[in-house]
């Protein structure tokens, strides 16, 4: 089986996947931005070839690449687990006639205005929506729903440039922002009020192997606009809690009608007053290095599981649920340097054991905006048996560790 994978090296957690495809037998040739001679060994070591393009979304550039690849042998994959790569991966991988996710299904995953109609055509319960590239579009939706509305770019990933708006009195910022004003088309969503989470698969030949599910402490548009917020995202292990039976359904008939074969897919969604709701859906793995935290709760690779699919149909993993597992973000008290931290020692000693992976930058270290996302500062991953618990250690932790910046 030989699989070309996009951008091996960038981000550092690109590296579990080739290292996983590798490690299941498969041959693999990998296509990204940086140059040859500076790719670390932790990535060259498991590559069988490589082609260095400009940019992986220029679909020209991308094209070439792999009909060079091409002519040297057959390719059986072609595999991207970055948002911004997916579109001009799936139009090569069609153009190129080698297997995987079609380009329209994963433009309807990438557009959130073509998601919402798809969802809503198929008996998918989702929020009001419509595409608009104009503030008069935006004020009529607005009168339409009622405010507060949501606006945020059709194609784009996380909280990036998405805006709640309160009144048409608090539009001005958001449209000069999301490039309203410019002429650019946004998404304009019905606002959902409820908690927030999300429902992430591997799916073989159309058929849901493994499953996760995670909640947003607060929800995202909230924890990434508040530098006082400390986030966490909260894998569950309680799996088969009877209150889960609906999210499930939800995301395997979404599955289902989008066609999707073998691929991960991260669903968002939303549960309130108004019931449950699809809020959208990608054709990759979660961001953040999420899949390490599913690592953790459930002591496997689910990285090689991801390579066993693709090389060979199937997976030979359990998830045995035994933790619960969190990510949790610790914001700087200021933009700079980090100057000194305060709590940090007292709940290692207290929780330690349970961490098993955390990014400390040393004293001095220039800090990150917050919007950068929930791996910008400092974080740790956590894990525990009970979820309850691990919740309540991760709220102590937030509220006893101080990151003091100057």
């Amino acid at each position: 089986m030989h699989i070309i994978f996009v951008e091996p090296n960038f981000p550092a957690a690109q590296r579990q996947f080739v290292r996983a495809l590798k490690q299941v037998g498969a041959q693999v040739t990998g296509i990204g931005e940086t140059p040859p001679h500076a790719l670390p060994p932790e990535v060259t070591q498991y590559l069988d070839g490589y082609e260095q393009v400009r940019s992986v979304t220029d679909e020209q550039a991308l094209y070439d690449a792999v009909r060079r690849v091409q002519s040297r042998g057959w390719v059986d994959r072609m595999e991207a687990t970055i948002e911004a790569h997916m579109l001009s991966t799936a139009r090569v991988r069609e153009m190129c006639g080698i297997p995987g996710v079609s380009y329209q299904q994963t433009l309807i995953c990438r557009d959130k205005t073509l998601m919402k109609e798809f969802m809503r055509e198929h008996g998918i319960p989702c929020a009001q929506s419509r595409s608009a590239d104009s503030p008069e579009q935006i004020t009529q939706f607005g009168h339409q729903v009622g405010y507060p509305i949501i606006i945020k770019p059709r194609d784009g990933a996380g909280a990036s440039k998405t805006w709640k708006v309160e009144s048409e009195a608090d539009l001005a910022p958001a449209l000069w922002d999301t490039g309203v004003l410019n002429g650019r088309s946004v998404a304009v969503e019905e606002f959902i009020e409820g908690h927030e989470g999300f429902y992430d698969t591997l799916t073989v030949n159309g058929v849901i192997v493994h499953d996760f599910i995670c909640h947003y402490y607060p929800n995202v548009l909230e924890g990434m606009r508040h530098r006082w917020i400390s986030p966490m995202i909260v894998c569950t292990n309680r799996m088969d809690a009877p209150g889960y039976s609906e999210l499930k359904e939800m995301g395997a008939k979404v599955i289902r009608e989008l066609g999707l074969s073998t691929t991960p897919t991260h669903m968002e969604w939303f549960a309130g007053a108004k019931g449950l709701k699809f809020s959208e859906i990608g054709v990759r793995p979660p961001g953040v290095s999420h899949w390490d935290v599913y690592c953790a709760a459930n002591e496997i690779d689910i990285y090689k599981e991801w390579a066993d699919a693709l090389t060979y149909g199937r997976t030979w993993g359990h998830l045995n649920r035994r933790y619960s597992a969190a990510i949790l973000a610790l914001r700087p008290t200021q933009d700079g340097h980090i100057e000194r931290y305060s709590g940090l020692d007292e709940m290692q000693a207290k929780y330690g054991q349970w961490v098993f992976n955390a990014y400390i930058p040393p004293i001095g270290a220039h800090t990150q905006p917050v919007e950068a996302g929930y791996m910008a500062n400092v974080w740790l991953h956590i894990r525990h048996p009970d979820y309850d618990t691990l919740q309540e250690m991760c709220m102590e932790i937030a509220n006893r560790v101080k990151v003091i910046a100057s």
